[in-house]
């Protein structure tokens, strides 16, 4: 006779369908996207627990159920398995901030730099992809780590 316990490795298996836990990742990771590009979206949207999920959705969800119907600033890129892991949570990713055309234009003055002196980011790279960067957009990198120390690089999207 099995039974759970607070706490016994029981209670962490989980017991539903793969199918689900791939579009309950992949529905929250779209939405800490859209979150991050600036969208309006609701903080109980990407806090829905798994159990949650699958309660609305079921085992095996309808994708018409799923669609999220957003206009886009940037082409989408459909490839769900990008999808499964946000990937500006990763632990060796540093921390990216887009600047405003505001805090650009006060950056290059300052370091007296053209955008295109700046270090490169290629609009196809994840973290550009991610944030929906376009062409000239400059992001702030924070590096943060044992082996890097604390430091500040710029990067302008090409």
């Amino acid at each position: 006779m099995e039974i759970d316990r607070p706490g016994c490795m029981n209670s962490f298996v989980d017991q539903g369908s793969v199918e689900s836990h791939r579009y309950f990742l992949a529905r929250r990771t779209v939405l800490e996207m859209l979150r991050d590009r600036g969208y309006s979206v609701p903080a109980e949207e990407i806090n829905l627990t798994l159990d949650g999920f699958r309660s609305d959705y079921g085992e095996s969800p309808n994708l018409k159920r799923l669609s999220l119907s957003y206009s886009l600033p940037s082409p989408p890129y459909n490839k769900i398995t990008e999808l499964l892991v946000n990937i500006t949570k990763h632990v060796l990713k540093p921390r990216h901030d887009v600047l405003t055309e505001e805090e650009k234009q006060k950056l290059l003055k300052k370091y007296n730099v053209e955008d295109s002196q700046l270090p490169r980011m290629l609009e196809t790279d994840a973290v550009a992809r991610y944030y929906g960067l376009q062409k000239g957009q400059v992001v702030k990198v924070t590096y943060d780590g044992e082996l890097t120390r604390s430091h500040v690089t710029y990067r302008c999207i090409m």
